[in-house]
């Protein structure tokens, strides 16, 4: 439940603290007086956006925190899932800036704002006048049929199959779809694929070719360098090697009598046969480079065919021509073994499409049952809210086909006049029986799940009297029933029903207006009742009519 709410510096708050109750609580104050500034704050809390100019003038940045007391371990999986660490007093803060940046955080770690929404709205329900529109909507209506149904585990189920059998069948759809594409380019694919499987390509090869070709294309100038190299070295006439040979001489002629010349004899030995070694090469290499016009022809020929298949393919490098190539073997075979994927994809898709008109068919089953719980409570809620002739339906049709949600279509058909045709709600309700109506369907969903905290903003708008009084019944019994409920109202009937009673008030300062609220006593809300049964003059009359609506209820605080 909602223990505590602190906000700083949001619209005309300064700063307030409220401790709130179990269970039904209520909340009253003169209209601009903040009781939506109230409800915009704890939005900020259910995710909602951050208008920069909610924060108060001359304020450099808003606080909203709220602190909730679990009572059980439902929400603990959340928190497993998020790494937050869990504890029985749940605290969420959020901080919008003047600058327009925001931060959300839970039991003071930082968090993203979609986890801070998603635990927000397991945790309060705003229920505000807007939301009754939402009656009238079918996947409301179909979300009222599951609670009460208790299909939460397995509608969850179906919706995960649901959606693995919706892949499975894009799939099967691609292939067949890939596969009508490439049976109509069977014989361009095969052809483009024998092309470069003739062309017999090898990684490499395109750099050994270019470097052959330029060697080839400059055979007599490298013979000619070749050659000049070789013959400095060997030639007999005053080549390197001739005089070296005169230099080992002439230390081999001093070896007996200048020991000390030995390793100069041997350095110089193996610089002789190196060099008689590069020489011999150099010959071995001049002789081979001929110029070879066949073997250039055939090198070009190469290097034409490579060029050509890579301009046509637009690619750069023999390495890709060899990925198409690949690519097109696989196509050809996705060609060869098309039926057997395509029987495969198919058989796997009806079993799959078997099990969901199977769990589809639990889901009706469970809904057509729930059914009648629903109509048989809304009337029973319904007759004391001054509706003594009404009808409730909840017509159950088939889709074409399956859904998110199963095969159902449903629809809430109402009738609150004798003899009248039972129509869709959203076309046949005023405003007033909308209120009274999602009121019972709250009501009603509150007693087969575990609601979070519920807030009612004015769902009162429309009735009076003993209608009222019949609305503020069912409010109180949800919260004598383990729930937290907080009604704003501008109903004395409903205000006199609240265990605890708020009141929001405006007080100007020299320079600004601020909102606070506070708890009421006793007398407090027999004055606050009395002005809301006779206006800002308060009557004996009124002050009387006051105290007896809450010795009624037995209210004592």
């Amino acid at each position: 439940m909602l223990h505590t709410l602190y906000i700083q510096d949001y619209a005309l708050i300064r700063q307030l603290e409220i401790c709130f109750e179990q269970g039904f609580s209520v909340i009253t104050g003169e209209t601009g007086a903040g009781k939506s500034v109230m409800l915009g704050a704890l939005g900020l809390l259910l995710g909602q956006r951050a208008d920069t100019k909610a924060i108060r003038t001359g304020a450099s940045k808003c606080v909203i925190e709220a602190h909730f007391l679990l009572e059980d371990n439902l929400l603990q999986p959340f928190f497993e899932e998020n790494e937050l660490d869990f504890e029985t007093e749940c605290i969420l803060r959020r901080e919008v800036y003047a600058s327009g940046k925001s931060r959300a955080f839970i039991n003071d770690t930082p968090v993203q704002l979609s986890q801070m929404k998603e635990l927000g709205e397991q945790l309060i329900d705003i229920h505000s006048q807007h939301q009754n529109l939402l009656l009238g909507k079918e996947d409301f209506q179909l979300g009222v049929l599951d609670i009460v149904a208790g299909n939460g585990a397995l509608l969850n189920t179906y919706r995960q199959d649901f959606r693995r059998w919706k892949q499975r069948k894009q799939e099967l759809q691609d292939l067949l779809v890939q596969i009508a594409q490439d049976k109509a380019d069977e014989d361009y694919v095969q052809f483009q694929y024998n092309q470069l499987e003739e062309a017999a390509l090898q990684e490499g090869e395109q750099e050994e070719l270019e470097q052959e070709a330029e060697m080839l294309n400059h055979a007599e100038e490298i013979k000619s360098g070749l050659y000049r190299a070789g013959q400095i070295l060997s030639s007999e006439d005053g080549g390197l090697l001739a005089e070296l040979r005169d230099s080992k001489s002439a230390l081999q002629s001093i070896l007996s009598v200048y020991p000390a010349a030995s390793e100069l004899f041997d350095r110089l030995e193996s610089s002789y046969i190196e060099l008689e070694d590069i020489a011999q090469e150099l010959e071995r290499q001049a002789d081979l480079a001929e110029f070879d016009p066949q073997r250039l022809d055939a090198v070009n020929d190469r290097l034409n065919l490579i060029y050509s298949l890579q301009q046509k393919h637009h690619v750069q490098t023999v390495e890709a021509l060899l990925q198409i190539q690949a690519d097109f073997a696989a196509r050809l075979k996705l060609l060869n073994h098309s039926e057997e994927d395509v029987e495969q994809l198919t058989k796997e898709c009806d079993s799959m499409y078997r099990n969901l008109i199977k769990q589809a068919g639990q889901l009706t089953e469970n809904r057509n049952k729930a059914s009648k719980q629903i109509e048989k409570q809304m009337v029973e809620m319904l007759i004391p809210q001054g509706m003594p002739n009404v009808r409730f339906q909840v017509e159950i049709g088939q889709k074409k086909e399956l859904s998110e949600t199963g095969a159902d279509a449903v629809n809430f058909r109402f009738s609150a006049n004798k003899n009248g045709a039972l129509q869709p709600i959203s076309q046949v309700a005023s405003g007033g029986e909308i209120a009274r109506v999602m009121l019972s369907v709250k009501a009603l969903i509150s007693g087969a799940v575990a609601l979070p905290t519920i807030i009612f903003d004015e769902i009162d708008t429309g009735v009076s009297g003993n209608i009222a009084d019949r609305m503020a019944l069912i409010m109180q019994d949800m919260g004598a029933k383990g729930r937290q409920v907080i009604s704003i109202t501008h109903l004395p009937q409903i205000a006199a029903r609240g265990a605890v009673h708020y009141k929001v008030y405006k007080q100007d300062t020299e320079t600004e207006t601020i909102s606070h609220i506070t708890r009421l006593s006793k007398e407090e809300r027999v004055e606050e009742i009395a002005h809301m049964l006779s206006g800002a003059t308060l009557t004996t009359e009124a002050l009387n009519n006051a105290r007896a609506l809450l010795a009624e209820n037995n209210i004592e605080n």
